[in-house]
C-alpha cells in the first residue's frame, strides 16, 4: 500500500487531507487512531544490519514516490539505519526544514499550552520550514475545545493524550471547556462511555469520554473545512478557553500567514458575529484593494448610502429606490460593518454580497474606527468633487463627521429621520440636479474594469481590457469583448501579434462571485499587458482537467486560492483558477495546482 500525506481541501491554513496508511485516514485526524483503525503501527521495532533493535517510525517519506510498497521501504529503513526511513521527523522551530518526510512532529508540544505568542510564533515558524503537503502533529495538545483552533493554525495530526489524561484526573471535556467529575449529577453526553450509569462512571470512563468527544469534534473540524466555514465556527468555539482566544488572536495578527493561505472567494456566507470578523483576512483584504486598487472612472458626485440586508445592495428594495432619485448623476458607494466602503461596481465581488452581520441598530467604538478609516483611505484616491451623504444618524453620520475632521471634506447630508422618506430622497434628488448623467454602459464598462482593478492589480483594468473594449449581456453576467476600432491595442480585423482578433471574447463576469473568468483570448492580453500577470510554469505537457503539483516547474509567490492564473511551458498555454497558494505549488509534490478552464497546444 501506497504511504504518504496528501491535501485534498484548504481552508487558510487549515487542510483536510489524507494519511494513506494501509487504510487511508482522513486527516485532521488523531494518531492514536493510525494504530487502533488503520491497521498501520505508528511505531515499530526493526533489527538493524548489526543486529539492534531500533525504534522506527512507520510514517511516509516523500523520497519515495507514490506505489512505493511498504515492505520496499521497510526494508530501506534497516538498511539504512542512518537515513532512518520510513520516520516522522521530530523537529523545534529552531531546527525547521525539509527533511524528505511527510511529517513532523513538533517537539515539546504541551509546553506551548497557555502560551498563545509563542505556540503562534512556534507553528508559523514550523508551517513555513517544512513543504506545505506535509504533515504537521501536535502531542499532548489537544482537547475538544481547543482542537478547531489547532486545526485552523495549521496543525493536521494530534491524539489523545492530554483528553485522557484530564479524564484520569477526574476533569470531564466537553467541546465548551472542562467540568470536575464530581461536580457532575448527569452526563450530558450520549457516547458509548456516559451511557454507564452515573454512580458506576469513574475515571477510566471519563478518559473514554475524553476521547469520543475529541473524536467526535474533528469530525466536526473536517466537515467545516470542506465547507469553507472552519473561522465562523473557531470564531465561537475559542472563547471557551482563554488560551484558544488569545492564539486565535495572534493568529490573526499574522495576517501574511494566514492571508497566503486563503481563498479569495468563498461559496459559502461570511457571518460577522462578533468585532472579530473585523480582523478576518476576507474583509481586511478587500478594504485594502479597495483603497489601493480600485479606481474611479465615473465623472460624478460620490453619494454615500447605508447598506442593506439584501444582497447584491442594488436588488434591495431601499436601494432601488435611491437609483431613482440619482438617476445616472451620482457615484454610488455602500457603508456597512464590517466590509468598510463598496463602490457600486464592486457589490457582487466577494465578499461584499456574501456576508450577514449582527443588526443592533447600534455601532459600536471599534466598527465605526473601521469603517471611517477605510472611508478615509477611499476617499484621499478616489478624488470627488462633491460629497453627498445619504445616511441615518445611527453610526453612519458619527463616520462622516470623523473622516471630515480628518481630511477636511465637507458633506452635504440629505437625509432627514430616515434614508427611504419621500423627504429624504427628495433632498437627495434635488442635491443632484444640474449634475450630467452617465449611461447605462458607461457603468458597465466602468464595472468589469474595477473588477479587473481588484482582482488583478491596480490599473489592470485598462491595461489589459485596452481602451476601446466593449460589454455585451445583461448585468451582472457581462462578457468582454476586445475593441472592435483600430489602434485599441488589442489586435485589429486580421489579428496581430497577440493573436487576440477584434471582437474576440477576453472575459465573463462571474455573478456568484463578482470575479471575472478569462477565456484564452483574455489570458493572452494579461500576460501580455502591463499588469501584474500570476503565471504558473508547467513542464512539457498539455493538462486536462487540471495541473497537479508534480508538473509545476514554478509558479508565482502572489497566487492565492482561487485566483486567475495563466499557465504555461512548452507544451501548452493556458488559463484557470489556482487550487492553492503560489508556494504550494511548488513545494508539493502531489494534489492539483490549477483547475483548468481553457488550454491550447503548442
Amino acid at each position: 500500500m501506497t504511504e504518504y500525506f496528501e491535501v485534498h481541501e484548504r481552508d487558510g491554513a487549515a487542510r483536510r487531507g489524507e494519511l494513506r496508511l494501509d487504510e487511508p485516514l482522513a486527516t485532521p485526524a488523531l494518531v492514536d487512531e493510525v494504530v487502533r483503525d488503520a491497521g498501520s503501527l505508528w511505531t515499530a521495532d526493526r533489527e538493524g544490519p548489526d543486529g539492534d533493535t531500533s525504534q522506527l517510525t512507520v510514517l511516509p517519506h516523500r523520497s519515495f514516490p507514490p506505489g512505493t510498497e511498504r515492505p520496499v521501504a521497510e526494508a530501506f529503513a534497516v538498511e539504512h539505519p542512518d537515513v532512518g526511513f520510513p520516520s516522522a521527523a521530530v523537529i523545534s522551530p529552531s531546527t525547521a526544514r525539509n527533511q524528505g518526510t511527510d511529517a513532523y512532529v513538533l517537539a515539546g508540544a504541551p509546553g506551548y499550552v497557555g502560551h498563545a505568542e509563542a505556540f503562534v510564533e512556534a507553528i508559523v515558524t514550523v508551517r513555513e520550514a517544512i513543504p506545505d503537503d506535509t504533515a504537521l502533529y501536535l502531542s499532548g495538545v489537544a482537547t475538544p475545545a481547543n482542537a478547531a483552533t489547532l486545526v485552523y493554525a495549521g496543525v493536521d495530526l494530534l491524539d489523545e493524550k492530554r483528553a485522557r489524561a484530564r479524564g484520569l484526573e477526574g476533569f470531564y471535556l466537553g467541546t465548551d471547556g472542562e467540568s470536575f467529575l464530581e461536580d457532575l449529577e448527569e452526563l450530558p453526553c450520549g457516547c458509548e462511555a456516559c451511557r454507564t450509569p452515573r454512580e458506576e462512571f469513574d475515571r477510566a470512563d471519563c478518559a473514554a469520554h475524553n476521547a469520543s468527544a475529541l473524536r467526535n469534534e474533528l469530525t466536526r473540524i473536517r466537515h467545516r473545512i470542506a465547507d469553507g466555514r472552519l473561522r465562523d465556527y473557531v470564531e465561537g468555539q475559542a472563547r471557551h478557553e482563554a488560551w484558544s482566544t488569545a492564539t486565535f488572536r495572534r493568529l490573526d495578527q499574522q495576517y501574511g500567514y494566514i492571508e497566503e493561505r486563503t481563498p479569495i472567494f468563498r461559496r459559502n456566507e461570511l457571518l460577522a458575529a462578533t468585532e472579530d470578523a473585523l480582523r478576518r483576512v476576507e474583509i481586511q483584504r478587500f478594504a485594502d484593494r479597495v483603497t489601493s486598487r480600485y479606481r474611479r472612472r465615473l465623472d460624478a458626485p460620490l453619494v454615500l448610502v447605508p447598506c442593506s440586508a439584501r444582497k447584491p445592495y442594488s436588488d434591495s428594495q431601499s436601494h432601488r429606490q435611491f437609483s431613482r432619485a440619482i438617476q445616472f448623476r451620482g457615484h454610488i458607494v455602500s457603508m456597512t460593518s464590517p466590509i468598510g466602503v463598496v463602490p457600486n461596481e464592486l457589490e457582487t465581488t466577494y465578499p461584499a454580497q456574501h456576508y450577514d452581520s449582527v443588526v443592533t441598530g447600534r455601532w459600536t467604538a471599534t466598527e465605526i474606527e473601521f469603517v471611517a478609516a477605510v472611508l478615509e483611505r477611499y476617499l484621499e484616491r478616489a478624488d470627488y468633487d462633491r460629497h453627498i451623504a445619504h445616511v441615518p444618524d445611527e453610526g453612519y453620520r458619527a463616520i462622516c463627521e470623523r473622516v471630515a475632521d480628518a481630511t477636511g471634506i465637507a458633506f452635504e447630508y440629505t437625509v432627514v429621520d430616515h434614508p427611504t422618506t419621500d423627504e429624504s430622497l427628495g433632498n437627495l434628488q434635488a442635491a443632484l440636479d444640474g449634475e450630467d448623467s452617465y449611461q447605462k454602459w458607461e457603468r458597465e464598462s466602468a464595472t468589469v474594469r474595477a473588477i479587473a482593478d481588484f482582482q488583478f492589480g491596480d490599473g489592470a483594468g485598462d491595461q489589459v481590457f485596452g481602451p476601446d473594449a466593449t460589454t455585451e449581456g445583461r448585468y451582472p453576467g457581462l462578457r468582454v469583448r476586445a475593441g472592435t476600432s483600430d489602434g485599441d491595442g488589442n489586435g485589429d480585423s486580421n489579428g496581430d501579434s497577440d493573436g487576440v482578433d477584434r471582437g474576440d471574447h477576453l472575459a465573463t463576469m462571474v455573478p456568484q462571485y463578482g470575479t471575472l473568468s478569462l477565456t484564452i483570448a483574455g489570458a493572452r492580453t494579461w500576460r501580455d499587458s502591463d499588469a501584474p500577470t500570476k503565471t504558473v510554469e508547467i513542464d512539457g505537457f498539455v493538462p486536462s482537467g487540471s495541473v497537479l503539483s508534480p508538473g509545476v516547474v514554478d509558479a508565482d509567490s502572489e497566487i492565492r486560492p482561487g485566483d486567475e492564473v495563466v499557465f504555461e511551458g512548452p507544451a501548452a498555454f493556458g488559463v484557470g483558477r489556482a487550487a492553492c497558494h503560489g508556494v504550494a505549488m511548488v513545494e508539493s509534490t502531489r494534489g492539483i495546482a490549477v483547475d483548468v478552464r481553457h488550454v491550447e497546444e503548442r
